[in-house]
């Protein structure tokens, strides 16, 4: 007898102040010209930790702060590339196929259209999935608008068995 499969979808939020003087690290990503970065327990990457979240909710395995919690020194300072690619490992370990993820941008710095791609190709090698990126702006309104934060959108697709 073949096993049913299961889709599952999940969505992921975060975001992040940004603060002078630290290093920018977004999308699996280092931009050296930014003159601040998102201030967290890790790198503060709101795009890499949406999409754990988003891939921990579809999987029923909670959230970031319940996988990796400030609690535990391990994670800090952690890059959000090794959050993702841990992530991955421990959906594999429960089974979890993940057939992609999309996330989006919301800010106004950096700018992520020149290195897009990259951001991708980054973030689909540390997940073993496709990830597709995007970028807005909200056009001067709310805490991304006057430069105070950056957020992240995603949303994963997932396969369980459904016998498990």
């Amino acid at each position: 007898m073949t096993s049913l499969q299961t889709l599952r979808t999940g969505i992921g939020v975060d975001v992040h102040a940004l603060v002078s003087g630290r290093q920018m690290w977004l999308a699996g990503l280092y931009w050296p010209d930014e003159d601040a970065g998102l201030a967290g327990h890790s790198d503060g990457d709101v795009v890499a930790h949406s999409i754990c979240d988003a891939l921990l909710s579809a999987a029923g395995l909670g959230d970031l702060g319940s996988q990796f919690g400030t609690s535990d020194p391990q994670w800090s300072g952690a890059s959000g590339v090794a959050l993702v690619t841990e992530t991955a490992r421990r959906l594999g370990a429960a089974g979890v196929v993940v057939g992609n993820v999309s996330a989006q941008v919301i800010g106004s710095q950096p700018t992520l259209h020149p290195r897009r791609a990259e951001a991708e190709r980054t973030l689909t090698g540390a997940l073993g999935a496709s990830v597709s990126l995007s970028a807005t702006t909200t056009d001067g309104l709310g805490l991304t608008g006057r430069g105070e934060g950056v957020v992240a959108i995603a949303t994963a697709l997932i396969q369980l068995d459904a016998f498990q």
